[in-house]
């Protein structure tokens, strides 16, 4: 399994491909849009890697970040979302915006991507939220009962947005709470700078 590649951009597509050389190998890789930008703009670049092994052929796909590929792993986990539309999914809005999507479950907003469907897009929400309530929930969410279901705060929004990224429910809360304490207190401000904290 190729994991990492870091080396010198040799050629580059408007689809998103590049090669990458390394070692006197140049990789071909389809890139998220942000690694593709930043691997344009500097001539070089360190991509997180996943390689898709095909009857056709072998397939790398490129991330800026492990948070990018765990996001991309989510997403292909899904029945009817291969590592095209993971890609394409990926590259249509910054990566806390399409958690928070996921974690508000947001039919409307995912569906607006190119190629991806309302059926899909329900399945993507279903099928992710579901692998993350099998996570250690926030106290709020493990509060809710059948008798008395409350609404959850943005907190718990936020903390689930980021344990959707691959973070831990202990690190996302710490991150949460210091969103707060710094005045955070809508789900967008609080995922920004718990973002920037957990890092």
């Amino acid at each position: 399994m190729i994991g990492y590649i870091s080396g010198n951009l040799i050629t580059a597509s408007s689809n998103g491909v590049i090669v990458l050389e390394t070692g006197g190998i140049g990789y071909e890789i389809t890139c998220s849009a942000e690694a593709y930008e930043q691997v344009v703009n500097q001539g070089k670049g360190s991509l997180y890697t996943y390689l898709n092994v095909r009857e056709d052929g072998f397939y790398l796909y490129g991330f800026i970040s492990m948070e990018e590929k765990s996001m991309f792993l989510k997403l292909i986990s899904v029945s009817g979302v291969g590592p095209k539309m993971g890609i394409g999914i990926l590259s249509s809005m910054p990566l806390n915006e399409l958690a928070f999507i996921i974690a508000s479950q947001d039919v409307k907003a995912l569906s607006k991507v190119k190629g991806l469907g309302k059926k899909t897009a329900e399945r993507i929400i279903l099928e992710l939220r579901e692998n993350i309530s099998q996570l250690d929930l926030p106290e709020g969410a493990k509060k809710q009962t059948s008798k008395t279901k409350t609404e959850p705060t943005a907190s718990d929004d936020a903390v689930i947005a980021l344990m959707s990224l691959g973070f831990l429910r202990a690190e996302s809360e710490k991150a949460v709470a210091i969103a707060k304490e710094r005045g955070a207190d809508t789900i967008e401000s609080i995922i920004t700078i718990a973002l920037q904290t957990i890092r």
